[in-house]
């Protein structure tokens, strides 16, 4: 038996923001067990050229993956959607063990079951190293931040 996850598909654009920005928040905090439990226990993913499946092997990447990009602060925006699938743009910053800052430019394409859990992930994701003084993601998004597009550069 599956948990409802609402917003539910079919996605209106209203709700397909509000799925977005939950999305947002929820990676945000990295906490890989908080984030696994918006997936279906066996959704797929590809992350970069990773393949993943089930909540067990999304919570080990998760883990791995904060542990490594620190001070992560993350972006997205509502690219489009239809019935159950959205099309993401996304942005995040992070450092490395060594202080070098990056950003992370991506897009995602989700798909989600009747219960409003992902069942699958798609990520394309490219890295680009900045200067701390070039940082503009600092943190969560406040709520007048909420809906707004991202930049492209």
């Amino acid at each position: 038996m599956s948990e409802d996850r609402p917003p539910l598909p079919p996605f209106t654009e209203n709700t397909a923001l509000q799925k977005v920005q939950a999305a947002e928040d929820a990676w945000n905090t990295q906490d890989p067990h908080r984030v696994s439990l918006a997936y279906t226990p066996q959704s797929v993913w590809r992350n970069r050229d990773e393949f993943i499946t089930g909540r067990a092997e999304i919570v080990a990447f998760l883990t791995d993956k904060w542990a490594r990009e620190r001070d992560y602060a993350l972006r997205k925006a509502l690219w489009g959607f239809r019935r159950n699938r959205m099309a993401v743009r996304f942005q995040y910053e992070w450092h490395d063990a060594h202080g070098q800052w990056w950003r992370s430019y991506g897009n995602e394409l989700w798909e989600f079951d009747e219960h409003g859990l992902m069942a699958r992930r798609e990520a394309s994701i490219n890295d680009i190293a900045i200067a701390a003084a070039d940082r503009r993601i600092f943190g969560p998004r406040s709520e007048r931040e909420r809906g707004l597009e991202l930049p492209m550069r």
